[in-house]
Parts: structure tokens; sequence; C-alpha cells
């Protein structure tokens, strides 16, 4: 019979148990109102719901190209809205990443996004008439992106995630190093 204790059995659940504290308290930080951005062809537009009219203006966005860096060198339109929300848009802009920055008309920042805006597709030649349509060749084809990857994380999330990352490492090589010993009596 194997006799261990049962501390020593759960040191893989009392790592995660020890790391899932700083996990849910990194997560709250990456949460709030802050703003919304999208593109569609060459329009970006910005939502948020985190500004409050001041003197009949609920405040301004602002996009900055990739050589901007200040909030008064981008392009900047005022929000319009309502107490349940506010947006801006810009149209005509040219492929390329930029920052959507938003400026609440009492001087605080509701929020930054960067955003990747890409080329028009052109348009494609129209099929003749004796060929047939297959899903093969739809103009459709995967819409892939970037995912998460233009999001900013904060600090606390990612050191949340490295600790978990580190936790799982030293459990695995403890439960490996205690496998490999012979069975004792």
């Amino acid at each position: 019979m194997r006799n261990t204790s049962p501390l020593l059995r759960s040191g893989l659940t009392a790592a995660a148990t020890a790391a899932l504290p700083v996990a849910l308290a990194a997560a709250p930080a990456a949460a709030g109102p802050g703003i919304s951005v999208s593109t569609t062809g060459t329009t970006v537009s910005v939502t948020t719901t985190a500004c409050a009219q001041l003197n009949g203006s609920w405040g301004t966005a602002s996009l900055l190209s990739g050589a901007q860096r200040d909030f008064a060198q981008g392009r900047q339109v005022a929000l319009s809205g309502s107490g349940s929300g506010q947006s801006a848009a810009w149209s005509g802009i040219a492929p390329g990443t930029y920052t959507v920055i938003v400026m609440c008309s009492n001087n605080s920042t509701a929020g930054t996004q960067t955003v990747i805006v890409s080329a028009a597709p052109s348009p494609s030649p129209s099929p003749s008439r004796s060929a047939t349509s297959s899903p093969s060749a739809s103009p459709r084809g995967v819409m892939g992106g970037l995912g998460g990857a233009v999001q900013d994380y904060g600090t606390a999330t990612l050191v949340a995630g490295g600790a978990l990352v580190g936790a799982g490492v030293i459990a695995a090589a403890w439960f490996l190093r205690r496998r490999s010993k012979p069975y004792r009596f």
C-alpha cells in the first residue's frame, strides 16, 4: 500500500488555488466601460458609454496614424449620442494601423484602442454563363484576423498568466519526478 500525505497529493490543486485569486483580481483591471472600435471598409467608428455630457458636449475622439503620438495630432471628431452611448466615425481612411483615443468633456480618457484598417477588396471578375457556382468558388473565404493580438492586456493579467504557467511547469515536473521513483513499502 502506498501511503502519501494528502498535502503532498494535493500539491497541484493547492498551486492552482493559490494562483486563482491573482487571475481573478487581474480580470476587473482590464474590464470597465472603455471604448469599442470597429472598421467597415475604409470607415473607422468608435462607441463608448464612459462619457457624461458637460456644457452640451460629450467629448472628442481622435484617430492617430502610426507616426502620431499626441491626441492633438490626430483627426478629431466630436462625440455624438445620448446618455446610453456616444459615438464618432471617420471615413475614407487609408489602410494601416491606427490608434483611437476618446477624451470625455471632463478631460478624462475614456479609452485607447488600436485598430487595423485593411485594403478594400478588389472586384473579382464575374463568372461566365457556363461556369457553375460551388462553395469553393465563392468569393467568401475564411474570415481571419488578429483576434486578441491587438488588445492591450494589463501588467497584472500578464503576471497572473505567467504565474499559472509557472505553477503548471512546477507541478508537471514534480509529478514526473515522483512517477519515476520505484514504489516504496
